[in-house]
This record gives structure tokens, sequence and C-alpha cells, in this order.
């Protein structure tokens, strides 16, 4: 018996986790997925969200504030196996086809500044180095935060929500996978 247990635990030790998806680049045809509008057309930082269920096609985001907004949502149509979001340590602001994708839960986030992201909206906006985001933090506003620390007042938005937003969150998840 005791070498059965001892060959299950040394099984498991052995076993790798799956490794992480890779982040996908935007194209002309990547959308976003709250907007469904293309993700080219509007300037800051983007975010992509891979789900178990559609490997190989992330769930894009117009504003890095709304990937956070969709990370804390409680319903999803999948686990969440990586986030990634640009690096605008050095990144134009107008061309986001040229930021380094980083893993969300590394970045530091500058959120309250001045700068408004893609979709004229508040931003959070992260950096790969939070030296970097601390000198943005000084020339534009704004407070340095980890993914976790990011406080759930500051997801609200200054629109209305759309009618129907909510009776259409399943085509429209359905609507992005299927595009990419």
């Amino acid at each position: 018996m005791k070498r059965i247990l001892l060959s299950l635990i040394l099984l498991a030790a052995c076993q790798e986790e799956a490794p992480l998806p890779d982040p996908v680049a935007l194209n002309a045809e990547t959308v976003g997925f709250f907007c469904q509008m293309n993700i080219l057309d509007h300037g800051g930082p983007k975010a992509q969200v891979h789900l178990d269920v559609f490997p190989g096609k992330p769930l894009f985001f117009s504003q890095v504030r709304d990937a956070v907004a969709y990370l804390r949502m409680p319903e999803k149509d999948g686990a969440i196996v990586a986030t990634y979001v640009t690096d605008m340590g050095g990144a134009d602001w107008n061309d986001p086809t040229q930021a380094d994708w980083i893993a969300a839960d590394k970045a530091a986030y500058v959120v309250g500044s001045h700068r408004l992201g893609g979709m004229d909206q508040p931003e959070f906006i992260p950096f790969a180095d939070a030296a970097a985001a601390r000198d943005f933090a000084t020339r534009n506003g704004g407070q340095v935060l980890a993914l976790a620390d990011i406080p759930t007042e500051a997801l609200a938005s200054d629109e209305p929500a759309a009618p129907g937003d909510a009776e259409d969150f399943a085509a429209r998840l359905k609507s992005a996978t299927e595009s990419q």
C-alpha cells in the first residue's frame, strides 16, 4: 500500500502544468469584446483574456479597465488561463500594435490619471516597470497600483449602460470568439 501511495505522489509531482498561451498579436480584424469595434481604431493600452474554452482565441479589450471589469465579473463562459496587457513604457499611445504584451498580474497600473483610454474613458495604464509607472503618474496624475489593489469603484463608467447590455452578453462572447 505504501508503494502505491508513494508512486501516486511521485507521479503527481512529475506532471507538468499546462503552459500558458502566448499573447496574440493585434491585427486589422481584432475587435473589442464589449464594444465590438476595431481595436486598431482606438489608441491607448489594450488587454486580452484567454479562456480555456477558446484556445488561441482570446477576448480582446479596447481598454484595460474593461478587461479588469471582465476579470471581476462573476459569470464567464470558461476559466481564465491567462491575461495580458500592453506595456505602455515606451509604447506609442496611438499604435497599440507595437506595444509589448505583459502578464496582467505582473504589471504596475496607473489608476486615476488624466489620460483617457481608447474609448475616451478613464483608463488603467499598465507598465512592466514600476519606475516607469511612477514617472507617468508624476506627469499625468494618478496612483500606481498592483492589479489586485485596483479598487472596485475605479471600474465605474462615465457612460450610462446601453439598453440590452446584460441580455446580449453571451451573444457578444460567441461573436467575439468566432470572428477571431
